[in-house]
Parts: C-alpha cells; structure tokens; sequence
C-alpha cells in the first residue's frame, strides 16, 4: 500500500488521492470517496446557528439552502496569502480565526479520507497554484506556509507540495502510450495554471522530473472570478450597483464588490456595512433598488444569490442562454443571460490568462506548433470563450479532457508514491 496520500484543497472542489495497491492501476480511480460515494468534497463550511452543528461540501450547501440560521463559508482557499488570513470571523457569537476554519475544513478532509482508507495518513502532498498570490514572491511562500502549518495541525507530520498543473501532468502521463510535448491548462476556482511538460511511459518512472518541465505559470483568475464578473454585469445593477445617489454621487460598489465574491461575502453582513447602507438608501435616486440590496443582506442570502450565479455560468457553457430565477428578491425577478454578455463580462480576464500563456511559450523558448497535446482540466475550463482562447494559441495541438476535478488528486497520489514509497 501507498504510505501517503494526494490532497488537493480547492478553492470550489476538494479531494484525496490514493494508490491502495502501491501502484497505478489502469481503469482503477485512484480517489477516494469523501461525501456520499463522491469524490469531491465541496469546500464549504457551514455553521449550524439552530442545532449548533457544524456541516461540510454539500451538506453545507443543502443545510444553507434549507434556510437554517447560520454561516456559510466558502472559497475558503481564496485566504492563504491575504491579510484576512491573520484575522477572524464571528461564528455564533464567537472569534473564529480564518487559519482555525482552514484546519476545520483540512481536518474533516483528512478524516474522511481516512475512514474511506481504514488507514491513517501522516504523510501527504498537496497540491498548490504556481501562483497562489500574482507578482508578490513574499506572499506566496507565506501562503504555502500557510497551508503547511494548518496541515500540520491536523495531524500531517511529513508534508511536501507539487504544482497543480504538474500533478494535472503526471494523471495524464499513466494514460499515454508516447512521447508528447503537453500544454497542461489548470482552470480552477481561483487560479488558472499552466505546465509545459514532455510526458511519456519511458520518462514516468524517473524520481527526478525536474528537466521534462520546460515552464510553469499561472495567473490568479479563475472560476470565482467569472462568477463575479457575471454577476457585476447582469445581477447587481439590479441592486442598484451603477447607480447614485441624488448628489449625483455614485452609489458605493463595495457593496456589489464583496457581494459578487465568493470569500468576502460576508463583509457585506458586518454591522458596519448594514448601517452605512441604510444612511445611502434615504439619499439614493433609485430606493426600490437599495432596499431590495438591504432585504437580500438582512435575510443573508448572499450565497444564494452567487449560487444563481454560478448555475448560470455552468449552463452558459452549454447553451447560449440562461435564465435565471432569482424568487429570494423582494419583489422576485426572472433575468436572462447570454453567453455573449457573459463573454464580453469576462473578457479582459481571458485576455489575461491568454498572455500567461504565451509568456509560458516565451520562457521555455519553445514554438506553440511544437506542442502535441493540451491537457484541459479543473472546473472552470469548460468556460467556452477560454477553451478557444487556450486552442488558438495552440492550433496544431490535439485537446484531451481531463477529469474536471479529479486529475490533480489522481496525480498527487502517484507523486505521494514517488516521494513516500
């Protein structure tokens, strides 16, 4: 048996690879079940304010859903190399620290991968970003740091990470037959990595890895980010985002702003925030539109509301329109969306991640006709505008699909292997 197991802590999706027999199994998934024969585990936190519970992944969502007085947390690896990090919320009444909520999520993570094991795991690699803070190297190894010191107070004694992407990679690799020059496209909750890498049967025994990566980038945009745009465009103008008060003052967007983002929504429920918004709502040009804003913060429905958005920039990667039905406003409201809205929402964050891209080709000095393959993975790459951006930029190279949320676990397992025996 594997000594050690593959933890990838998403910022949406989390899960635990494992290689039971100590090898890679072709057909076999190396993931373990974590909630209800699944193996992804939403990373979701919810605090039960009625039965003084506390429930994680879907269950969170269902028990917030079902409207039980509480708190929901959510993108909770959007924190690590923040400010917020240092800081604490308020959970029924009490101090909670953000790095004590990261060891409660970690930690149930962990025991559910053990139960599902019959083992213990002491050792682990976890995945992490190339990037998890853009253009800020001092805010990067503290997050990673971060995240180790939480691991280990949850009981991870030996712990080492591996990039996403190249985990991403090494899934892949266990299913090719040849050598290839891969384009590994990372498209997460919160990030957006990538990995060029030569992959092949004859090189996936090395212990040593470190020459057939040709370059590593990333960019911190990601599914969160789509969410957020979507909504900015299309859902809080119903709120009365972009419109003023009768000074002619622009109403403030912090409001929309921590609203439209997952990890700081509930800085739109401080004390602070509620009474500074009933002061704007007496001296705004459009009232109906605050009002709804403060009946949507007063019932905590935040997350509801990114939940709707969510939804619709899933099925705007299908269809070129969604609609939403948004029956928690005051008065209800049925809005449409269009993929082309959506795109041109996102645009600016596509044109981002295509230039990391081609600061990837630049580093590694190497042609993109040259690439064979690019590798799609992570939930967030079935966002249509930057699938095609990603294939442009790539024309020669064939496009596999990997598992959306599982490539990187799988690949963390196999790397678990190779380090830990």
């Amino acid at each position: 048996m594997a000594l050690a197991c593959g933890l990838d802590f998403g910022t949406s999706n989390s899960t635990v690879g494992w290689l039971p027999g100590g090898s890679f199994q072709p057909g076999a998934s190396a993931l373990l079940d974590l909630e209800d024969g699944k193996a992804t585990l939403p990373s979701v936190v919810f605090f039960n304010a009625d039965d003084e519970q506390v429930s994680y992944g879907r269950a969170a969502l269902l028990d917030y859903l079902e409207g039980y007085e509480g708190r929901l947390m959510r993108s909770l690896k959007s924190l690590l190399g923040t400010s917020l990090i240092d800081g604490q919320t308020e959970v029924a009444g009490r101090a909670l620290p953000f790095k004590a909520l990261l060891g409660q999520f970690i930690g149930e993570v962990k025991r559910r991968a053990e139960r599902q094991a019959g083992r213990e795991f002491g050792s682990a690699v976890f995945g992490r970003p190339v990037f998890f803070i853009d253009d800020d190297l001092e805010a990067d190894r503290r997050a990673q740091d971060t995240l180790e010191e939480v691991a280990r107070s949850v009981g991870f004694r030996e712990i080492s990470f591996q990039y996403e992407p190249i985990a991403a990679a090494f899934d892949y690799e266990s299913q090719i037959e040849r050598e290839e020059l891969v384009l590994i496209a990372d498209i997460g909750g919160g990030t957006s990595d990538f990995s060029l890498v030569r992959l092949g049967p004859g090189r996936a025994g090395r212990a040593e890895r470190r020459d057939d990566i040709l370059a590593n980038g990333g960019v911190h945009i990601g599914g969160t980010d789509f969410d957020k745009y979507l909504s900015l465009a299309s859902v809080m103008p119903l709120l009365g985002y972009g419109s003023s008060l009768r000074s002619g003052a622009a109403i403030p967007s912090s409001y929309y702003f921590n609203l439209a983002t997952w990890h700081t929504i509930n800085q739109a429920y401080t004390r602070k925030s509620v009474a500074q918004l009933a002061d704007l709502v007496r001296d705004c040009s459009e009232p109906a539109k605050l009002v709804r804003l403060q009946n949507l913060i007063d019932e905590r429905a935040g997350h509801w509301l990114a939940i709707q958005v969510e939804a619709a920039k899933i099925g705007l990667s299908g269809s070129p329109a969604f609609t939403m039905n948004l029956d928690r406003l005051a008065p209800p409201e049925t809005l449409s969306v269009t993929r082309e809205g959506f795109e041109a929402a996102i645009a600016q964050l596509v044109d981002s991640v295509g230039a990391t891209v081609l600061r990837l080709f630049s580093e590694a000095g190497v042609e993109p006709d040259a690439v064979d393959t690019v590798f799609l993975t992570g939930g967030s790459s079935g966002v249509s505008l930057l699938r095609e951006r990603i294939a442009a930029l790539v024309p020669r190279a064939r496009r596999v699909e990997g598992d959306l949320f599982g490539s990187i676990g799988a690949g963390l397992a196999l790397d678990a292997l190779r380090k830990y025996g």
